[in-house]
């Protein structure tokens, strides 16, 4: 039976764990999860659906409002219950169980091992611009059809990214010392790469022809795609539909803030640093997203992001600014960038199987912890199912064009999050009716208006998918309802570990 906490008490603190994060490794644990190759690329697609730079940037308005308020309705539940696992545990208290499973079981299928190898391969890309030999065309072994659109190979460049998981679930294995010092200097060093990128398009590159075109014409809607059949930016019905299919790029960018809380029994004063970190990484990512895209407006007409090659629109901007240099010097930032952001996702994940392990809702040797005082078992057995989605490819045969099993999987998962973003803050108001008593250091800023708002907010955009992208929102669901069976089945035959 799962272990929740009597109305009115505190949940004790974990105490197997290091407890070796402070703030500033907590707020590089919340950054660096976040930053990965997204903000290099998506805003080429969202510039395609909305049709103009005022539109774009309101995006990403929305996407940072959002993200904000969620994280600081998530700090109330990170001081109120400090334990290794987060949003699992949090899901657990404010519900059921079965809830936290939901989450925990959809976490492990696709949300976490799927982000991990799809930042891999981004890795493996972007390496293969300054190793041409790494390529997803460069078979080792070539594709195998097992059905009818779906195969499996290993490439050089699949190769290269289950080489980096294994690599840096082989280093967090070692201890948290490891893996805190790897986040540490590869989020300093990406933030700092992304800054100086902003910089310079601000300070150095500005064009005088993208300037005039972006802003003298702000909101004027050209070059979009239909969302739908008859639906497009050119309306203001299809301005606000567009805005919500565009947060799938733009959340997805800015998503995985919320790994921090997984590891609460590893850091110092968690009823205080976890929900500091979560405001300070959150503000200062999303600051720097919002600044990004001024960036690329300042260098580049909107009809050249809307068009950059392989929707690489940070290498458009560089390239604006230092022709020649720029596809090499991006592809280094982004592979420091997808390096740092794996080592995140990897380090967290972990953490929350150790959390439904220790309740019996997982393989009980994931809720135990090596002589490093971390959970290796855990650590191996998500390495292995990250590495093992980097191999299947779907296949168009109309188009002989292969794509990757775990990008479909990711569309899928988006509207789910979103939902368990949403049970999540609902808990907050569920917990304070529920638990009135129980000691909230830190109670959610805004509160009940905030929390509200993001409730308001993400219902909308669910529905507009659901509306309007059905084809990548109902398996998400799917994928869900697929862990009931599997949580009473282990709900029959497990026990906690004590």
């Amino acid at each position: 039976m799962s272990r929740v906490s009597a109305p009115g008490a505190s949940p004790p603190l974990d105490t197997e764990f290091k407890r070796g994060l402070g703030l500033f490794d907590s707020t590089m644990v919340v950054a660096g999860s976040m930053i990965g190759s997204g903000i290099y690329i998506v805003s080429a697609a969202m510039a395609r659906q909305l049709g103009s730079p005022g539109w774009l940037l309101v995006a990403w308005v929305i996407t940072g409002v959002m993200t904000v308020t969620a994280a600081l309705a998530y700090g109330e539940l990170a001081a109120m219950m400090p334990r290794a696992g987060g949003q699992y545990v949090y899901l657990r208290e404010a519900y059921s169980p079965l809830w936290g499973f939901l989450y925990g079981w959809t976490l492990f299928m696709v949300i976490q091992t799927g982000t991990i190898a799809a930042v891999a391969v981004a890795f493996a890309r972007f390496g293969g611009i300054l190793v041409p030999w790494i390529a997803e065309t460069r078979y080792l072994v070539p594709p195998l059809h097992v059905s009818t659109g779906y195969a499996v190979s290993l490439s050089t460049a699949q190769l290269v990214a289950v080489a980096l998981i294994a690599l840096l679930t082989w280093t967090n294995t070692r201890g948290l010392d490891y893996g805190k010092v790897i986040q540490n200097v590869f989020t300093t060093t990406k933030t700092g790469v992304l800054v100086i990128l902003i910089l310079l398009a601000l300070l150095v590159g500005q064009n005088a022809g993208a300037i005039a075109a972006n802003f003298g014409n702000f909101w004027q809607p050209r070059g979009f795609e239909p969302i739908a059949g008859g639906v497009s930016a050119a309306t203001a019905y299809g301005v606000f539909v567009a805005l919500c299919v565009a947060q799938t790029g733009s959340l997805f960018s800015a998503d995985a803030w919320n790994n921090i809380t997984f590891t609460a029994g590893e850091v110092k004063e968690p009823h205080r640093t976890i929900p500091l970190s979560l405001a300070f990484g959150t503000v200062m990512v999303i600051a720097l997203y919002v600044l990004a895209n001024v960036a690329y407006l300042v260098t580049l007409p909107l009809v050249a992001i809307q068009q950059a090659p392989a929707d690489r629109v940070a290498t458009a901007s560089l390239a604006a600014i230092v022709p020649g240099a720029a596809v090499a010097l991006m592809a280094v930032a982004i592979m420091i960038s997808t390096f740092g952001c794996n080592n995140g996702l990897i380090l967290a994940g972990a953490r929350a199987y150790f959390a439904m392990a220790r309740d019996g809702l997982f393989f009980a040797n994931a809720g135990r912890l090596n002589t490093a005082r971390v959970p290796a078992w855990g650590l191996r057995l998500q390495g292995v199912w990250a590495a093992l989605l980097v191999l299947p490819r779907t296949w168009d045969p109309a188009t002989g064009q292969y794509g990757n099993l775990y990008g479909n999987l990711l569309d899928y998962v988006v509207s789910a999050a979103l939902l368990f973003y949403i049970l999540t803050i609902a808990g907050v108001f569920r917990l304070r009716a529920t638990r009135p008593d129980t000691p909230r250091p830190y109670r959610a800023f805004g509160y009940p208006v905030l929390p509200a708002v993001y409730i308001a907010g993400a219902l909308t955009i669910l529905t507009v998918l659901l509306l309007y992208r059905p084809a990548t929102t109902w398996p998400g669901f799917l994928i869900v309802l697929l862990g009931v069976p599997i949580y009473v089945w282990l709900r029959r035959r497990s026990r906690p570990v004590l």
